[in-house]
C-alpha cells in the first residue's frame, strides 16, 4: 500500500535505532507513527520534542528483554517518518492525524503513536473506531480529562477523554485529579474509573480492570500515569501514580488477554540534559510491543 506519511526530504529516527531495511512497512508486525503535536498544554511546554527524544534513547536501549525473551528484530517494527502537521486552526493538524491513523488501521498492524500531547487521542480513536467496530478504549493517566471543554477549547488536551467517548467507551486507570465539573458529569458518561487513592485496597485489581475491558482494545498512556517519583518530565506531575512494575504488569494482562490493535504514549515533557524519563518511555514502548506481539501469559 502507499504510505499516507512519506516525506522524502526527511531521514527518519527508527525504533532501537534499527536500520530500515529490518523489515518494510509490507512485512512488518508492529508500525511506530511520531505524532510531535503540541497546541493546548498547560504550565510546561515541550512535548513536540518527544516523540523524537524517544527514538534518540531507544537507540541506546539493548534490544534484548530478558522478561520476554524476544529480540526486537524478530517483532518486525516499523518507524515512519515523523508527521507533518499543519500550523493555524487547530482541527486542520487533529482533522490530518484522522486521515492519517484511518490509512494505516488498513493494514491491521498493531499501531505505536507517539505523542505529542493527549489532544491528538481523540482522532486516533475515531479513525479505528471506523475500521474495528465495538473499539473500546483503556486510559493510563493521572487526569480525567472530561472537562467537556477547557478555556473555550472543546480539543483541549484536558478535554481529550471526553472527545474520545464521542467514539468508544473509556476505563480509566490511575485517576488522582479532576474538578467538581468531571466528577460531577462521571455519573451520566459512558466511563469506568479506577481511583489512584483507592483501587489497591483490592489486590487484584488489575484482573478487575482486565475483566471489565472488551475487544478491540485501544490504550492510551500518559506519561503522567506513572508516578513523577519515576516520571517527572510531565507538565503536571501529580503525587501518587504507577509504579514502574505496576505498569508493566498492567500492560502484560492486558496485551495478553484482550485484543490490542493500538497504543499511544502521550505528554513526556523532556527536561534538558535528564535523559531518564526519555529512556523509560523507550524501554515503555518496548514492553508494549514484546506484550503484545511475543505471546507473553503474565505471571500469577
Amino acid at each position: 500500500m502507499a504510505l499516507p506519511v512519506d516525506y522524502h526530504h526527511v531521514s527518519p529516527l527508527t525504533f532501537g535505532a534499527m536500520k530500515p531495511d529490518t523489515c518494510t512497512f509490507e512485512n512488518a508486525r508492529a508500525i511506530v507513527l511520531p505524532v510531535p503535536f503540541e497546541r493546548t498544554t498547560s504550565y510546561l511546554a515541550g512535548t513536540r520534542s518527544a516523540p523524537r527524544e524517544i527514538l534518540l534513547a531507544s537507540g541506546q536501549m539493548e534490544l534484548w528483554d530478558e522478561e520476554t525473551e524476544t529480540d526486537a528484530h524478530d517483532l518486525r517494527v516499523f518507524t515512519l517518518p515523523e508527521m507533518e502537521l499543519p500550523f493555524g486552526e487547530m482541527r486542520g493538524a487533529l482533522k490530518e492525524i484522522r486521515r492519517v491513523v484511518a490509512e494505516l488501521a488498513v493494514s491491521e498492524k498493531f499501531l505505536a503513536i507517539l505523542g505529542g500531547e493527549h489532544s491528538i487521542t481523540p482522532p486516533i480513536v475515531e479513525a479505528l473506531a471506523g475500521h474495528y467496530p465495538g473499539l473500546t478504549v483503556l486510559q493510563i493517566d493521572a487526569h480525567a480529562d472530561l472537562r467537556d471543554e477547557y478555556l473555550g477549547n472543546r480539543f483541549s488536551h484536558a478535554s481529550a477523554m471526553r472527545r474520545v467517548l464521542d467514539h468508544a467507551p473509556v476505563t480509566q486507570v490511575g485517576i488522582r485529579s479532576l474538578s467538581r465539573e468531571e466528577a460531577e458529569a462521571v455519573p451520566s458518561l459512558h466511563t469506568r474509573i479506577f481511583y489512584d487513592w483507592n483501587m489497591r485496597q483490592d489486590p487484584r485489581w488489575i484482573d478487575r480492570v482486565v475483566d471489565g475491558l472488551r475487544d478491540p482494545l485501544y490504550v492510551t498512556i500518559d506519561c503522567d500515569g506513572l508516578d513523577p517519583a519515576v516520571m517527572p518530565a510531565v507538565g503536571t506531575p501529580e503525587p501518587g501514580g504507577l509504579s514502574w512494575a505496576e505498569l508493566l504488569s498492567l500492560l502484560c494482562a492486558v496485551m495478553s488477554r484482550r485484543r490490542v490493535v493500538g497504543c499511544d504514549i502521550v505528554e513526556l515533557c523532556p527536561i534538558p540534559g535528564v535523559v531518564a524519563p526519555n529512556f523509560l518511555c523507550a524501554r515503555l514502548l518496548y514492553k508494549v510491543l514484546t506484550y503484545r506481539l511475543a505471546n507473553v501469559t503474565p505471571s500469577a
